[in-house]
Order: C-alpha cells, then sequence, then structure tokens
C-alpha cells in the first residue's frame, strides 16, 4: 500500500504540473467530437476525481470533475444530474528520474469527456461522449467503442467506471 501511495503522490504532484502538456483551443479552433461534445473551456481547473492507472494501455490517468460532478460524487447521487461534466486525462507512463519505483505522467496521449445531458444523449444512457487526441477529436468509429464499454462494465453506477477519492 505505501507503494501505491508514493504513485498516487507523484502523479497527483505531475499531473499538476502537466496538465499544460495537453493542448487548449482557442474560440476559432474549437471542434466537435461526432457527438457534438467539445473540449469544454476551463477543465484544467477542474477538481481531481479521482487518479488511475491502466496496465494494459501503460497509462497513467487524471479524471477531473466539474462543479456539478463533484456535487454528486461527494453525494453519491446517481444518476448523475444534467450537467455533470468528467475529463480524463491520459499519459504514457514514464519512469520517474527522481524517485526509483515511481511512475510519473509522460506524452500526453488524449483527453476524453462524459458530458450528462438525460435527452440529448438518450440512446447512450444520457452521456455524451468525447475523445480527443492532439486537441482534435477522434474518428467516429472510435467514439462508437465508448459506450458499449462503458454499457457493459458499468451500468450500475451510471455508467461511470471512476469513484470518488476523498
Amino acid at each position: 500500500m505505501p507503494r501505491l501511495a508514493t504513485i498516487v503522490v507523484a502523479l497527483l504532484a505531475a499531473a499538476g504540473v502537466l496538465f499544460p502538456a495537453f493542448p487548449t483551443a482557442t474560440a476559432a479552433e474549437i471542434v466537435a467530437a461526432p457527438t457534438g461534445v467539445t473540449i469544454p473551456k476551463g477543465y484544467r481547473d477542474w477538481q481531481v476525481v479521482a487518479p488511475s492507472q491502466r496496465d494494459d494501455k501503460d497509462e497513467i490517468r487524471v479524471i477531473l470533475g466539474n462543479n456539478i460532478a463533484m456535487k454528486a460524487l461527494r453525494a453519491k447521487q446517481l444518476p448523475f444530474p444534467d450537467g455533470a461534466i468528467l475529463a480524463k486525462l491520459a499519459w504514457k507512463r514514464a519512469k520517474s528520474a527522481e524517485f526509483d519505483n515511481t511512475f510519473v505522467p509522460g506524452e500526453p496521449q488524449r483527453i476524453e469527456f462524459m458530458v450528462k445531458n438525460a435527452k440529448k444523449y438518450a440512446a447512450t444512457g444520457g452521456w455524451g461522449f468525447g475523445r480527443f487526441v492532439n486537441g482534435k477529436p477522434a474518428s467516429e468509429q472510435d467514439h462508437a467503442t465508448c459506450f458499449p464499454c462503458h454499457q457493459a462494465n458499468v451500468k450500475g453506477n451510471d455508467f461511470v467506471f471512476t469513484r470518488y477519492a476523498p
């Protein structure tokens, strides 16, 4: 457990420094994913829901939530209310040069968003999904994989994988 705590502390410390590595779009450059989801302005200022790691992709991730999502997460409110937005920032896992047996965020991989709007996204559990690589939306084919995975694995948690880590 101490190793996990060290990894989490290093991840969160590095994530605060590395958020600028993700591109931001100017008003003229705003593009939407095939689902209509765009990169929300100010998402880097959102609060941390939880860090995560995915070994099969060799990635470290940080999940952020807007104020609506954070309030719902803290209250353990399901389903999430309309207006809740979750962001996932993913980096390749890199060995820390300063601390043995520790991994830190390396190259940015993508950012992903889940936007709750029960009416607009009724066909996908009330969530709109947006995946962006280098500030540009991923393909429609890539987006088509989002909801089936969430539906198969976390339907009972309003289709959200991440749990709040206080």
